[in-house]
């Protein structure tokens, strides 16, 4: 294994301690720590082209729109969208899977309409879709998933019906590490002429994303959890999409002409980026993305494959051991740059015993292992797995082996206690 990527040292928070120990930060599903590339790009912009952009005829205003314009242009790379009309900054994944929630609801459901996700989802692709389900009358129905954390794909075509207008699923589980077959369901789904959202906030910081190969319609995902700043995201949406979809807010920026009787909108993206956007933070992302890309995307991931299989290797030799999800993980493909359906990606959670997890996560802490404990915003689907939450430690570029045996000697030591 490439340890820590020779990263390590371009993140200063990792060398601090915490209760006297060494903090070994495993809560990289829930945010990743940011380099000082990001943080220098951002202060710098803030101490010299600090100024509204668009629209403004000034110098500074000048150089911070063109700054966050790159921004688009390097997100578009990134994830190969077709053009930079098709990326829509957002405040993260929550906010673009409103966005598509609301928009499309507005114009494309009704009573009746059904929408179809699945039952490892986030919280924030639910309760949107319920939200706008009150006021239209649609219903939701779940695609069910085996007991080892996989998606059944002949429940899932079953669904389908002519009432099906939208499919919103994840890419990747944030408590299963499953990383879903979309490109599959997205093919099954535009069988049926139906289109596709897919929430990419676990998927888009550990291997390469390419939105023209999955044939999805929209792609959400988050800044913070990919070694960016907080409150940013993009909502990529397929052209033809967005040129239908209503605004989702509404104020300056997206506006073409403005009167009492009428107001007519701007073409996406801008449609859909009502007031000023947090430009410092655009900039910053895009920073990140740099950052990812130099290092390479498929370095990342062969890393946070290994050290995820190695992880799964120690937990489970601990007796009482219980980890959800797939228990295979997958060297990436030379081809498609991604794991194979259904492994298990840089996320494990488990439960020891009868120890609760918030004791497991809280005693740990006072060792210096920082993990997550709870439902994980995913409460159907640990109704699903039967238990109240779970410990979830998550990996990033920077992790190593000495992490994992950290983590493995801490939850032993805790063992003892009880």
């Amino acid at each position: 294994m490439d340890d820590e990527l020779n990263r390590r040292e371009d993140f200063p928070i990792l060398s601090r301690t915490v209760y006297g120990k060494p903090l070994v930060y495993l809560d990289n599903g829930a945010t990743t720590q940011k380099p000082l590339c990001v943080l220098d790009a951002m202060r710098e912009e803030y101490l010299n082209v600090n100024a509204n952009v668009h629209r403004g005829v000034h110098w500074m205003s000048q150089q911070a729109t063109e700054l966050h314009e790159q921004a688009r242009e390097t997100v578009r790379r990134f994830i190969n969208a077709r053009s930079t009309t098709e990326i829509v900054f957002t405040r993260g994944t929550t906010e673009g899977l409103n966005l598509v929630a609301s928009s499309f609801s507005d114009a494309f459901l009704g009573e009746g309409d059904e929408v179809i996700v699945s039952v490892m989802e986030h919280h924030s692709n639910i309760v949107p879709w319920q939200l706008q389900a009150q006021k239209k009358g649609f219903r939701l129905r779940v695609i069910p998933m085996t007991d080892e954390g996989v998606l059944r794909l002949d429940e899932y075509e079953r669904l389908f019906s002519p009432r099906t207008q939208i499919v919103s699923i994840t890419h990747v589980s944030n408590v299963l590490g499953t990383v879903n077959p979309v490109q599959e369901m997205i093919r099954i789904a535009h069988e049926h002429g139906v289109p596709v959202v897919v929430d990419g906030a676990q998927s888009a910081p550990h291997f390469k994303i390419d939105v023209q190969q999955l044939d999805c319609d929209f792609f959400a995902f988050s800044g913070h959890k990919m070694y960016g700043p907080t409150g940013v995201g993009v909502l990529y949406g397929k052209e033809n999409w967005l040129d239908r979809l209503p605004p989702y807010q509404g104020g300056g920026e997206m506006i073409e002409n403005v009167s009492f009787e009428k107001t007519t909108f701007e073409r996406p993206p801008l449609k859909f980026e009502a007031g000023t956007p947090d430009y410092i933070a655009t900039h910053g992302l895009a920073v990140a993305i740099d950052y990812m890309t130099s290092i390479g995307l498929d370095r990342i991931e062969l890393h946070e494959q290994e050290l995820t299989r190695y992880a799964l290797q120690q937990l489970s030799a601990i007796p009482g051991m219980t980890i959800y999800g797939p228990l295979d993980t997958h060297h990436p493909s030379p081809t498609t740059h991604h794991p194979a359906p259904n492994t298990h990606d840089a996320v494990i959670s488990f439960n020891v015993g009868a120890i609760h997890h918030m004791d497991m996560g809280t005693l740990l802490d006072r060792l210096g292992i920082a993990v997550r404990t709870g439902h994980h915003c995913a409460q159907p689907l640990m109704n699903r797995l039967g238990v109240l939450g779970t410990v979830r430690a998550s990996f990033a570029l920077y992790n190593n082996k000495v992490d994992v045996d950290t983590l493995v000697a801490g939850i032993r030591r805790v063992q003892k206690m009880f």
